[in-house]
């Protein structure tokens, strides 16, 4: 993943920053909980394609 994109691209949900998990494939909001995926390499920023995360994977 780009880390330029990185910065210009946030949570559609609540504006938050979004990190990068690479060995999932996944564009992490921590605000949120949501995971968004990542396929062939474009990020799927849509709130029905995010997955919740559970309390064990979103704490630091």
């Amino acid at each position: 993943m780009d880390h330029r994109l990185l910065e210009i691209i946030a949570c559609p949900v609540c504006n938050g920053k979004l990190y990068y998990s690479q060995d999932k494939q996944e564009l992490i909001c921590k605000l949120d909980s949501l995971a968004y995926p990542v396929r062939e390499g474009i990020p799927v920023l849509l709130e029905t394609e995010a997955r919740l995360m559970t309390e064990e994977e979103s704490r630091p």
